[in-house]
């Protein structure tokens, strides 16, 4: 085990457009930019940051592997915790935002809806469900 792995400070998602996936953090997370060029935007959540990064700069970052295509599935799903996965899931269509799946009862105890961004990069809320009696 290495130890100090266990704090994510930022998630860098590969983008085709960056314009539309700043406007979809800020106006869908109400999230702020904290940084931007020409090539990225970084966002910041309670925990950490996004850094939103046009694909064509992204292969430095991964190289020798190359970088997925929006259409080759999902490449990550990252999980935020809300209080009420039915009003956020409501919240999520009214901003036009393409929803997945969900809401759904998982086995594992949660309430969840999965849902993509404009590049395809999949997220997840959950809420934690009351333990059945």
């Amino acid at each position: 085990m290495i130890k100090g792995l266990n704090k994510i400070e930022v998630i860098t998602l590969f983008v085709e457009d960056l314009t539309a996936a700043r406007a979809f953090y800020e106006n869908v997370f109400g999230l702020e930019v904290v940084y931007s060029d020409e090539a990225s935007a970084v966002v910041r959540l309670e925990n950490l940051m996004i850094n939103i990064l046009r694909v064509e700069r992204a292969g430095t970052l991964v190289e020798p592997q190359p970088v997925a295509g929006p259409n080759s599935g999902a490449r990550l799903l990252p999980t935020i915790a809300v209080e009420d996965a039915n009003a956020v899931y409501e919240e999520l269509k009214q901003h036009g935002v393409t929803i997945l799946n969900g809401p759904i009862d998982r086995p594992w105890g949660r309430r969840t809806v999965a849902f993509a961004d404009p590049a395809g990069n999949v997220w997840e809320i959950a809420q934690l469900l009351p333990q059945a009696s």
